[in-house]
């Protein structure tokens, strides 16, 4: 591109009758580059021509040059290609313009001459040609092929023509009168369609620039094709096994010619020649359009044990050609009669405790044929319990025989079918089939679904509920099938089990005779049995676990605090009692399930609800703050006692408080241990007070003070002890007691003592007192409460009388 952006003056300023000024520049120079200096061309003064108006005037549209004022060169505003300012194709190409200068006036021709770089391509019109050439042209035989253009001039025009490489071409240029080359392709060598249909060949033009540059075209020669091929068969001589009786329409063998030809000259057409024998054409029939021979006549070994036909196959082309080839069929014998099977005895009904060993059945076999179409033999078509014997004395006789126990609820009957096979080819066959229905025998005993069963029974049941169906399956028939339910005797509690519970003995429904009360029994365990009416019965057991379900059919009973049904508990406490201190505690007992037992404690009504507090779970009733005198001297609490059961249960207790001025001492949370009667010193505690504070000697004084004051409660009448209502008094000393039902140990001391007539309860001590355990009448009043029996919960209970020990 160097090249091309090199400005060549050609000529310079020289004289003339037009006073023409001449430059040359090769084409697509750059914009900006300059062409000559106008200037010193043209002998004006650079200091003058911005004030002369110099411009030019150019006789192309386009403005491709331009001076510049301040210099006086003459540069390019504007790429100039050749070919495009000079479209036909001359070797002189000028671009004409004129100088102007006013004041004074004068004007210069000037003629830019642009000359040629090699910028474009030898291109074809086509690039792509096909040509149809018949296989039998003749080496030397010409072709014209389209030739290219370049629209360059000179040395970068089209120079030459190249052909890719080819055995069958080669090229020839010729140069017309007017320089022009056209391009003929030549043919070298024989062509043969069958070897190569289609030459992909390439034409190159290359031009004669620097670089050079080329173009390309595809030239496709499509071989015609011409009948120089004979149809040719595989093989010149097919040999073919056929069985005599063939039937008609059957195909003997497809013969296939090929003729690498193409189109008419490819087509075959098959036929018997000259040599084939009317008889033979007479059997087989020959496809002339697919060459297929297929049987049209009867076959039979012993009129001809062998054919032969000739068979030529012609193509369709101009002058035929043609090829031959023989068929040789030969005849099998036919394997055309079947063995029989003979059945001489059979047993078709046998019980399914038949012995191995024992016969079913005696079979006899024979084929009419010879040789080894003639030799059978006998065979079980599955695999069944049962075998063959072959006899020993009869050779075509066979015993059938069992081989293994037979099972009825397995396989209730057999279809054992007998199959009879010669040696023939193909061999022969035929079958007999023998149904052998076996008869039950009693030899399954009943079966339950399952080992144990569990059955649930909500308590309270009405008597006469079905509780389960107990089914056995008994897989034998007719009476050894017939099951028959009884409950195995059993006594808990010298209760039979037939006295509580019934089995339908048909269908083994289970039914409750009596309802069930979960607080007396909680499960039975039995045993039922199934037997069948076989001879000799079989039998099976199941064991049955009936769980009785608890309700919430129990209300809570209020044990704690101890009062006549309907009636109040009254007590009275100090109004010095502090925050925080037990004023009373609620126990109630519920006999129904653990779940069904769980209470829980609220107030119902209260006079201060500031004042007192109960917690839901042990029933403690404390007080919240310290009285003050404007509370009331009464307070009225109704507590209710509530179950967790669904729906909840309930009892309630009414309590009323009266406050009196004299200090009474209330014990608070204190280690529990079970006593009948317990007593906490209240001077023994002040006592080992005093002993620690002996150097407080103030302190002490005020102590002692107010030990006194306790020692000398106002007189009261006293209430028998521990009778309807438990009340305490000031001259009493005060004690709680627990009775403890959720512990396994105080439960069962509980119902052994009650039984007796007799109250067990837990008594708090001081630390480090002695305790008894000890029971309580139930003359006293204290279990004179409730008809239930004490359950799972913690119940306190305050008497007057305590004993110290």
């Amino acid at each position: 591109m160097d090249l091309w952006a090199t400005v060549f003056v050609l000529c310079a300023v020289w004289p003339s009758a037009l006073s023409v000024t001449r430059y040359s520049i090769a084409e697509e120079m750059e914009r900006g580059s300059v062409v000559a200096n106008l200037a010193a061309d043209l002998g004006l003064e650079l200091g003058g021509l911005a004030q002369r108006e110099v411009k030019l005037d150019i006789f192309h549209n386009k403005k491709y040059l331009d001076v510049n004022k301040k210099t006086g060169e003459l540069y390019i505003v504007e790429k100039m290609d050749r070919e495009y300012l000079c479209p036909t194709k001359t070797t002189s190409c000028f671009l004409k313009l004129d100088v102007i200068i006013e004041s004074p006036l004068r004007i210069f021709n000037i003629e830019l001459g642009i000359t040629d770089i090699n910028d474009n391509a030898p291109h074809f019109r086509r690039d792509r040609v096909e040509l149809d050439v018949s296989e039998s042209a003749t080496p030397g035989e010409r072709f014209s092929l389209p030739n290219a253009v370049d629209p360059d001039v000179g040395i970068n025009t089209i120079k030459t023509y190249k052909l890719s490489v080819s055995e069958h071409f080669t090229i020839e240029i010729q140069t017309g009168s007017d320089g022009t080359q056209y391009v003929d392709l030549v043919l070298t060598k024989s062509l043969d369609r069958e070897e190569n249909a289609v030459h992909n060949l390439i034409l190159t033009a290359v031009d004669g620039g620097v670089p050079v540059r080329s173009g390309t075209a595809n030239i496709i020669v499509r071989v015609q094709d011409t009948n120089d091929n004979p149809p040719r068969f595989d093989k010149q001589t097919y040999s073919v096994n056929m069985t005599e009786n063939s039937p008609i329409g059957t195909v003997v063998m497809r013969l296939n010619a090929t003729d690498l030809d193409e189109g008419l000259n490819s087509e075959i057409v098959y036929s018997f020649t000259l040599y084939t024998s009317e008889k033979t054409q007479d059997v087989f029939a020959l496809n002339a359009n697919t060459g297929e021979i297929t049987v049209k006549g009867t076959i039979d070994y012993e009129d001809m044990k062998l054919y032969e036909m000739h068979i030529e196959a012609r193509d369709k082309g101009t002058h035929p050609l043609l090829g031959q080839c023989k068929v040789v069929v030969h005849v099998m014998d036919m394997n055309d009669n079947y063995p029989e099977i003979t059945i001489q005895s059979v047993k078709n009904t046998v019980d399914e405790n038949i012995p191995v060993g024992s016969v079913i059945a005696l079979v006899g076999i024979s084929d009419r044929d010879t040789g080894d179409n003639g030799k059978v033999s006998l065979s079980i078509n599955e695999n069944l319990p049962f075998i063959l014997n072959k006899s020993s004395d009869r050779p075509m006789h066979y015993k059938l025989i069992v081989s293994e126990p037979l099972d009825r609820e397995s396989e209730p009957e057999y279809d054992i079918t007998l199959i009879v096979t010669d040696a023939g080819t193909p061999p022969l066959s035929d079958n007999e089939t023998i149904h052998l229905h076996l008869l039950d025998v009693n030899d399954n005993a009943p079966q339950f679904p399952l080992s144990f069963y569990t059955i649930r029974v909500m308590e309270n049941n009405a008597p006469g509920a079905l509780l389960s169906s107990l089914t056995a399956f008994d897989p034998d028939l007719h009476e050894n099938q017939y099951l028959v339910y009884f409950i195995l005797e059993k006594e808990i509690a010298n209760t039979s089990m037939s006295m509580l519970f019934s089995i339908n003995p048909e269908n083994g429904n289970l039914y409750a005779l009596k309802t069930f009360d979960y607080e007396i029994e909680k499960e039975f365990l039995f045993h039922i049995e199934a037997r069948d009416s076989g001879s000799p019965p079989l039998s099976s057991n199941v064991t049955v676990h009936i769980i009785i379900v608890d309700q919430n059919d129990n209300a809570p009973v209020i044990v704690s605090p101890w009062r006549a049904h309907g009636s109040v508990v009254e007590e009275k406490i100090p109004r010095s009692t502090d925050k925080g201190s037990l004023v009373s505690k609620v126990i109630a007992l519920d006999t129904d399930s653990v779940h069904n037992s769980r209470i829980t404690y609220q107030f119902l009504q209260v006079t201060d609800a500031t004042l007192f507090s109960l917690d839901q779970y042990n029933g403690e009733i404390r007080t919240m703050r310290m009285f003050s005198y404007r509370d009331p001297r009464h307070q009225r609490l109704v507590v209710i006692a509530k179950d967790n059961g669904d729906p909840a249960l309930s009892a309630t207790v009414t309590i009323k408080l009266s406050t009196v001025e004299t200090a009474v001492k209330a014990y608070s949370d204190m280690t529990e241990v079970p006593l009948e009667y317990d007593i906490f010193s209240d001077l023994n505690l002040y006592l080992v007070i005093g002993l620690g504070l002996v150097s407080f000697l103030l302190l002490i004084t005020i102590l002692v003070t107010i030990v006194l004051k306790c020692q000398k409660p106002k007189p009261s009448k006293a209430a028998p002890p521990c009778r309807n209502s438990v009340i305490s008094e000031r001259n009493s000393t005060i004690a709680d007691s627990t009775l403890v039902s959720n512990d396994a140990y105080w439960y069962s001391l509980f119902l052994a003592e009650t039984r007796k007539g007799k109250l067990v309860v837990r008594q708090p001590v001081p630390k480090g007192s002695r305790y008894i355990v000890s029971s309580i009448p139930r003359g006293t009043g204290l279990t004179d409460t409730s008809d239930s029996a004490p359950s799972t919960l913690q119940v306190r209970i305050r008497c007057t009388h305590l004993f110290f020990y």
